[in-house]
């Protein structure tokens, strides 16, 4: 008995193995450690991080916080070429930026869609940490849904539904792949939140616009609300009555911002905006288009077991 119990556990040993092994091979050559030019109080200041090549002809993803607004710096890959690269744009609210490396025929990894990753399957992180490039850690995917506040400047921004995972990130692992065991890129990794915590970006059909944009125009023109939510289920019968299974429950609401001056607070449900259902983070951002600046949004919530009604009007988010 005993003996077929070490045997499962080899055998599943060697399988857990084989998918690592499997992705950090398809990946790697697809993943560049960045050395990047800044300034600091007007000095010079290098910085490094990650980035993943999309495109056969130059264009890598990053993390913005990586990259900040330097002009550019240099990418190494695994086959040993160090290209100059250029800022193309960088969109803070995401943590998601572009650069072009001056070269061709780069591997560009594929991207997956974090919408169907599920809590519990396994991830595997590549990138850059303390310098050692190519480094390849794996774990799990912990939650998801999660809210990472980052700031810009005196603006507190939230980067809202992102990947918790407790793949091992180090710095360095900014802008680096996280893949499913199929080595598809599903997130971005942005920050080591502690021991055994990390957090990413995710790929979706959220950021495959903001990706567009980006590489188009250089910037992401988006609606900005001012709120960290994530999703939560409705009680049976305020779903059965609503006819949706879940909202997104306001954890932190942005002093000063559109969402504070109609009157949002923390622990309220949201559960329509714009005439819209909405059940999570994502919901909200497919509805923070440039076309919302300005305009009159109406908001349907749940507070205290009744159902409030607010407008807010969302401003350019810069």
């Amino acid at each position: 008995m005993a003996d077929n119990l070490l045997e499962l556990e080899r055998e599943a040993l060697d399988a857990y193995s084989e998918v690592v092994t499997a992705v950090a091979e398809r990946l790697l050559p697809s993943v560049a450690s960045l050395r990047v030019q800044r300034s600091f109080r007007g000095r010079p200041a290098d910085g490094a991080g990650s980035a993943v090549a999309i495109t056969p002809d130059g264009f890598l993803l990053t993390s913005a916080h990586v990259v900040g607004s330097g002009p550019g710096g240099s990418a190494s890959f695994a086959d040993g070429r160090e290209l100059a690269y250029e800022l193309v744009g960088a969109d803070p609210l995401s943590d998601l930026a572009v650069v072009r490396a001056r070269g061709s025929d780069l591997p560009p990894a594929q991207l997956g869609d974090a919408d169907r990753l599920r809590v519990g399957q396994l991830v595997v992180a590549i990138g850059n940490p303390l310098g050692f490039s190519g480094s390849v850690t794996a774990g799990v995917v912990s939650a998801l849904g999660r809210s990472l506040p980052t700031r810009a400047g005196s603006q507190v921004r939230l980067v809202e539904n992102v990947i918790q995972t407790d793949a091992a990130l180090n710095p360095g692992n900014s802008g680096g792949a996280l893949a499913d065991a199929r080595g598809r890129v599903v997130g971005i990794n942005t920050a080591v939140a502690g021991v055994g915590l990390g957090l990413a970006v995710p790929i979706n059909s959220t950021t495959a616009r903001i990706l567009s944009q980006l590489m188009s125009q250089g910037r992401v023109r988006r609606a900005y609300l001012g709120i960290a939510g994530g999703r939560r289920p409705l009680p049976p019968p305020v779903a059965d009555r609503l006819r949706q299974r879940a909202g997104i429950e306001v954890l932190e609401v942005v002093a000063g911002s559109p969402a504070e001056q109609a009157g949002l607070r923390p622990g309220d449900l949201i559960v329509e905006v714009g005439g819209q259902r909405v059940e999570g983070a994502g919901d909200l951002q497919r509805l923070m288009v440039a076309a919302a600046i300005g305009e009159p949004l109406s908001l349907q919530l749940l507070r205290g077991g009744q159902q409030v009604s607010l407008e807010a009007v969302p401003v350019e988010l810069r």
